[in-house]
Order: C-alpha cells, then sequence, then structure tokens
C-alpha cells in the first residue's frame, strides 16, 4: 500500500472513530484507511519515520496538508536520493514553502536517509529489523488509553539511534509504531478496534 492515500470515498462522519480522526474529512480518511494498517515495505517504513519525525511539536494535519509537497522536496521519499543531498540542497529544502521548514527535521530526514542506506547496504532490511523488534505483532493496546510512549518504543528509539538515526525519541517511534500498524492503539469505542 502507498503511504500516498488513493483517492478513497468521502468517509462517513457517523461512523465510530478515535476521537483524534473527528475533525474534518482528510482525518476521518487518513484513520480509515492508512492510520494501523501493517505495512511490511521498507521504503514505506523510512517514509513514514520521515514524516513522523516533521510531527514532532505539531498536529497530524499539518503533516497530512503538507505532505505531498514534503515528498516532492525530498525526492519522491527515495532515500538512496535524499541521502545524497547537500549543504545547498537543505538551504534550498528552508526556503521551500510546501514544507514544514525546520532545519533540525530536515538535517536529521537527509541523516536517516543515510542511516537507511548504510543499513541495507551492510544487509540490514528496514523492515525486517523494525518488525523483528515487535515480539508479537501487533502490539494490541487494550488499556482504552492512548499512551504517548511505551518500553518498546523506548527499545525502538534506542535501536534506531545504535544505527545512525536522528529525531527518533521514543515518541516519535511509538507514533511511528502506531502509524505502521506495528501497535494496534484504536480507541474501544472505534470501528477498527480489536474487540470490534
Amino acid at each position: 500500500m502507498d503511504y500516498c492515500m488513493a483517492i478513497t470515498p468521502a468517509p462517513d462522519p457517523t461512523r465510530p472513530r478515535c476521537a483524534w480522526a473527528q475533525a474534518d474529512a482528510m482525518m476521518m480518511a487518513y484513520h480509515d484507511h492508512e492510520w494501523g494498517q501493517p505495512v511490511h515495505d521498507s521504503r514505506m517504513l523510512w517514509e513514514m519515520l520521515v514524516l513522523e519525525s516533521f510531527q514532532a511539536g505539531l498536529s497530524w494535519r499539518t503533516v497530512l496538508r503538507r505532505r505531498e509537497g514534503l515528498r516532492a522536496a525530498f525526492a519522491g521519499f527515495d532515500p538512496d536520493r535524499v541521502a545524497r543531498f547537500d549543504a545547498a540542497d537543505e538551504e534550498r529544502l528552508m526556503a521551500d514553502p510546501r514544507i514544514i521548514r525546520a532545519r533540525a527535521k530536515i538535517r536529521a530526514t537527509i541523516g536517516n536517509a543515510r542511516a537507511y542506506v548504510a543499513m541495507r547496504d551492510g544487509g540490514e532490511d528496514f523492515a525486517r529489523f523494525a518488525w523483528g523488534m515487535v515480539p508479537a505483532a501487533p502490539v494490541r493496546n487494550l488499556s482504552g488509553r492512548v499512551l504517548a510512549s511505551s518500553p518498546l518504543s523506548h527499545a525502538m528509539a534506542v535501536a534506531l539511534r545504535a544505527r545512525g538515526f536522528r529525531f527518533v525519541g521514543p515518541v516519535i517511534a511509538y507514533a511511528w509504531m502506531q502509524a505502521a500498524g506495528m501497535v494496534h492503539d484504536h480507541e474501544p469505542g472505534c470501528f477498527r478496534h480489536p474487540a470490534r
């Protein structure tokens, strides 16, 4: 599945879903068709990690609105191309109104592309690494509370940083794991909650 959501029918606003997804049709469609769907494609997982890193301190709606601009600015989220970005590219990105212009996030994305490429070139598949961190996938959070982080996301963040990734603390790692379906975190009343 392409993380760039395909054209889907307008979501039914009366359908029970997680509270965070009720704001507008864009958030409902993201929730209904993307968030929490298991993603096993390495490049797509890297793209999702980039987007979660850009979300830090912002709303997810902001990232969704800028997603296509981010995709265009970062060479279609091709890690091989982004890994070759240099100081001139960084300045180009800082001037690009289509994206979230945060220098630390831009630098982290370029560095994380290099870390991804280094993993792959060293024989370590990114998807296999990520899903291998999850003992019983997906982890089902049946507590009824949406967590900001977990012991598993702390371990994931440590493992990512050990491989050269930056801007990937436990909160970003947890959000990434939720989005990629490694953690099933739909609220109890949501139509996608495992108990329904």
